[in-house]
């Protein structure tokens, strides 16, 4: 089956699966997942976390609507009340998950109409996202559910881990990349993630390779909190595209927000957190510092640096419309010293990470996670970090949620990624 009459066939599955969890709630009164069931019930009373409290601020739920994904936050609360037990809970948990990540990814590429923002927008999906994990928050069943469980279940969904594989056929190179949520969005709930509306954009495609080799693209999206990486999710994500089957790749790349006007590849990925006092999404600490480096909980063995295997002098001669440059600096702590150094030309033997080429937070981490895997499964496939610049541009007018050049920029940055993954092809 090719991918898209694969991509036909998950979406007649799925909106089958949202039908049945709909039906027996509306046809009951419960569009709002109040009644339907007696013993359905939903509490606006339920503590939020600080990514959700974030919701209060209306602009939130404008990036819904105008994206076109406001029926997912209105219609979950019915189709949770229609489930009888546990375990159809997690059916319908990830049923809406999947459809919001398909939602997701054929509004990123023209497929689904709705809404005024520009289709390349990932803001709607992540706030889609958000607002439906509070109406998860607030279900109260008359049954025993395991909340914390739901909530994973829901996330790896739409975010595109439940993805059935690759569809490609032999011949054709495969391709798993992943991107990020938008985050600090204390300072500025407007801004966006370049990266993850590159991949959103890029999930499912078939594309011509520098060499005219034809490959196909895989995406995922991480959440900004260290907690869903302290959880595993990473290796979940890219540890089916590591082994062999149906669902495996032929190279790898994590992509995240860097630096202000260039690419950067990244030559080195660290095994410390060090970020504090920067928090996540969730308003975490990593717990590490630069001069106190701490390690992942969790975090199977590893080197303190793993070097890039991807095609870097092939990547880095893209060059428009911003310049790709590959990194190479480090922060380490030397063999018998106590205290950081930044070095220009990567790691010393023998010196304790502090900080990859990525920094020492969540977009370094994802590089170590995927690549310390990738040596564990695989380690003949290409792999790397590539830093997409800063995306700018948003309006100065704060009731603006969108701009001419915040657009321009958007898509300049997604058009780059797609064709620096162009050239992975002497990978």
């Amino acid at each position: 089956m090719t991918t898209a009459r694969r991509r036909v066939a998950l979406t007649a599955t799925l909106i089958g699966a949202l039908a049945a969890t709909i039906l027996p709630a509306t046809t009951a009164g419960a569009a709002d997942g109040r009644a339907g069931r007696p013993s359905c019930r939903t509490v606006d009373s339920a503590p939020l976390d600080p990514e959700q409290a974030r919701t209060a601020d209306p602009r939130t739920a404008a990036l819904t609507e105008r994206g076109g994904l406001g029926d997912f936050v209105r219609r979950f609360p019915a189709a949770l009340c229609a489930a009888r037990n546990a375990a159809g809970a997690g059916r319908i948990v990830d049923a809406w998950g999947e459809a919001l990540w398909r939602a997701g990814v054929d509004r990123a590429q023209g497929r689904r109409p709705g809404g005024d923002l520009p289709a390349g927008d990932d803001r709607p999906l992540y706030w889609t996202r958000v607002a439906m994990t509070i109406r998860l928050a607030r279900w109260q069943p008359d049954f025993t559910v395991d909340a914390a469980a739901l909530r994973q279940r829901f996330e790896d969904a739409s975010r595109g881990l439940a993805d059935s594989g690759f569809g490609a056929r032999h011949g054709v190179r495969r391709i798993f990349v992943s991107g990020f949520d938008p985050f600090g969005l204390d300072a500025e709930p407007r801004r966006a993630n370049p990266s993850g509306s590159a991949v959103l954009q890029l999930d499912g495609r078939r594309i011509t390779l520098a060499d005219g080799t034809p490959a196909e693209i895989q995406a995922v999206v991480f959440p900004v909190r260290y907690g869903d990486f302290d959880r595993g999710m990473v290796e979940r994500a890219f540890g089916p595209r590591l082994a062999p089957g149906h669902r495996s790749a032929d190279l790898i790349t994590t992509v995240s927000q860097g630096y202000p006007g260039l690419f950067t590849l990244e030559a080195w990925a660290g095994r410390a957190r060090s970020a504090d006092p920067y928090t996540d999404n969730a308003g975490a600490l990593s717990g590490g510092t630069r001069y106190h480096p701490v390690t992942a909980p969790g975090l199977g063995p590893g080197a303190e640096f793993i070097a890039t295997s991807l095609p870097t002098g092939p990547m880095t001669a893209v060059q428009q419309p911003f310049p790709v440059k590959l990194n190479t600096t480090v922060t380490e702590i030397p063999a018998g010293a106590s205290a950081p150094i930044d070095r220009a030309d990567g790691p010393t033997p023998g010196s304790r990470a502090v900080a990859g080429g990525g920094g020492g937070y969540l977009s370094n981490e994802v590089a170590y996670r995927t690549n310390r895997l990738r040596l564990e499964l695989a380690p003949q496939l290409p792999g790397g970090h590539l830093h997409t610049p800063v995306l700018t541009g948003l309006p100065e007018q704060t009731d603006r949620l969108t701009g001419p050049l915040f657009e321009q920029n958007e898509a300049a940055i997604a058009g780059e990624v797609l064709e620096v993954l162009r050239h992975t092809a002497a990978g």
